[in-house]
C-alpha cells in the first residue's frame, strides 16, 4: 500500500476521533444551555436536536470507519501517545497467534517507537516460511498523538519484481549471442578472399540471424499471450491438434521420426481463444518431435471427463532429468542447452504454454523419464466446453478433416 493512502487512513482516524471528542464537548455546552434558557430558546428559535441524538451519530460514524478499515486486505494498527496498542483490523488480527504475527509486531513496536519523533517509518523485511512472504509496514504519526501502521503483504509484487530483472538479464544474454556472432562473422567476411569460406561463413550468418529473429517472435508471442485473456472463439480442439500434427511432421521431415494422432470419437467444441491454442499445443508437438531421436513415435490424443478437457502429447525421447521437470516452464531455461541450439530452441515454446493454459484456467503437467520420453498434458476446465447444440458444427457444414483430404 502506498505511503499516501496509508496517511489519509491515519489522518481519517484521528479526525474521526478529535470529531468525536468535539462533538460531546458541544454535547456538554448544550446540556447547560437548555437546562437555563430552556424557554427563551422555545420563543426565539427551535429547540436543538437531544445530545442523545448526537452521540447516536457518533456511534454510527465510528461502527463505518470501523467496517470499513475491516475489510482492507492489508492490516492497520494503532497505538496511543504510550505505545499501547489501541486498534487492529482483522486483517492484522489474523495475524495474531502465528510465528510471523510475533516478527511483525516487534518491527511494530520499533517503527511506533521511531515515530514519536514525528517523522514516518518503514520497514520491508522477508520471513522464509515457507511460503516466503516479504512484508512491508509503514507508520505515520496521526493527530492527537499515537500513531498508525500498515501491514502489506508484497510477496507477489517481489516475486514479478524479480521476474522482470531475471527477463531482463536473460533476454539480454540470449540477443547478445547471436548479435555477437553476426558481428564476428561479418567481419571475417569482409577481409575473406577464399569463395568457400565465405560461402560458409555466409550460411552461419543466417543461421544466427533466423535465431535472433526466432527469439524475438517468440517474446512478442508471449507479450500478447500474457497480455490477452479474451475467450471469445468456438473452438474444434481435433482441428488445432490436427494442425498441430501437421507442423510436427512439417519439424520431423528427413529426421524419420513419426507423429501420430490418436482420434477422438466425438468432436470436442470448446469456448477459447483460438491462436493461442494453437500455439500451445503446436509448441508441444514441436517441442516433443525435437527431443526425439530419428525413429521415435510421438502421440497427440484428446481425452475428456467431468472436470478437464486433455490435450496429451508423448515421445520416446531424451526425458528430463528429476532436477529440472520443476523449472521445464520457466523462460529461456533449457535442460539440454547443446541440443537446444541444434534444433534452434528459443527456451520460450514450454513458457508460452504454461501462460495460454493460465489463460483459460488450466494447467500444464509432465511426467518424465531420463532416457525414456515425456508426457505433456494440456487440461482446460470443462466449464469451456459448449454444448453440442450450439456449437458452430451444428449450424455449419461438415468439415473434412486433414486425414481425409
Amino acid at each position: 500500500m502506498s505511503s499516501t493512502l496509508a496517511l489519509l487512513i491515519g489522518v481519517a482516524l484521528g479526525v474521526a476521533l478529535g470529531l468525536f471528542l468535539a462533538r460531546r464537548a458541544v454535547g456538554h455546552a448544550r446540556d447547560g444551555r437548555a437546562r437555563t434558557g430552556l424557554i427563551a430558546e422555545s420563543i426565539t428559535g427551535p429547540i436543538p436536536p437531544p445530545v442523545d441524538v448526537e452521540r447516536e451519530t457518533d456511534a454510527e460514524l465510528a461502527r463505518g470507519l470501523r467496517s470499513a478499515v475491516d475489510r482492507l486486505q492489508m492490516g492497520v494498527v494503532m497505538c496511543d501517545a504510550s505505545l499501547k496498542t489501541t486498534y487492529r483490523n482483522a486483517s492484522a488480527n489474523a495475524l495474531n497467534g502465528t510465528h510471523g504475527g510475533v516478527i511483525i509486531d516487534a518491527h511494530l513496536q520499533q517503527l511506533f517507537a521511531e515515530t514519536q519523533s514525528g517523522e514516518p517509518a518503514g520497514s520491508v523485511f522477508e520471513l522464509q516460511g515457507p511460503p516466503k512472504t516479504t512484508y512491508s509496514i509503514e507508520a505515520m504519526p496521526v493527530p492527537h498523538g499515537g500513531a498508525v501502521a500498515t501491514i502489506d503483504d508484497i510477496s507477489e509484487r517481489v516475486r514479478i519484481d524479480s521476474m522482470r530483472t531475471d527477463f531482463v538479464a536473460n533476454i539480454s544474454h540470449e540477443l547478445k549471442t547471436p548479435v555477437g556472432a553476426i558481428a564476428v562473422l561479418a567481419e571475417m567476411l569482409a577481409d575473406e578472399p577464399d569463395v568457400e569460406v565465405i560461402s560458409a561463413l555466409s550460411t552461419r550468418v543466417v543461421d544466427e540471424s533466423h535465431r535472433a529473429a526466432r527469439t524475438i517472435d517468440d517474446l512478442l508471442e508471449l507479450s500478447r499471450i500474457e497480455s490477452s485473456h479474451r475467450l471469445d472463439d468456438a473452438v474444434d480442439l481435433a482441428e488445432v491438434v490436427a494442425e498441430a500434427v501437421t507442423r510436427g511432421r512439417m519439424v520431423a521431415d528427413g529426421r524419420r521420426v513419426e507423429v501420430e494422432s490418436i482420434e477422438v470419437t466425438e468432436a470436442v467444441w470448446i469456448r477459447a481463444d483460438r491462436r493461442q491454442l494453437s500455439s500451445a499445443i503446436g509448441n508441444l508437438v514441436e517441442n516433443a518431435v525435437k527431443y526425439s531421436d530419428d525413429g521415435a513415435l510421438v502421440q497427440v490424443r484428446i481425452r475428456r471427463n467431468e472436470r478437464w478437457v486433455e490435450v496429451m502429447v508423448a515421445d520416446q525421447g531424451v526425458g528430463i532429468p528429476a532436477a529440472d521437470i520443476d523449472r521445464v516452464f520457466e523462460r529461456f531455461y533449457r535442460v539440454d542447452k547443446a541440443r537446444a541450439r541444434e534444433t534452434g530452441g528459443t527456451g520460450l515454446g514450454l513458457a508460452i504454454v504454461r501462460h495460454v493454459a493460465n489463460n483459460h484456467g488450466g494447467v500444464v503437467s509432465v511426467q518424465s523419464q531420463e532416457g525414456e520420453g515425456s508426457t505433456f498434458a494440456f487440461r482446460l476446465p470443462a466449464r469451456l466446453i459448449e454444448p453440442a447444440n450450439t456449437s458452430p458444427a451444428a449450424s455449419q457444414p461438415t468439415k473434412v478433416s486433414p486425414t481425409d483430404e
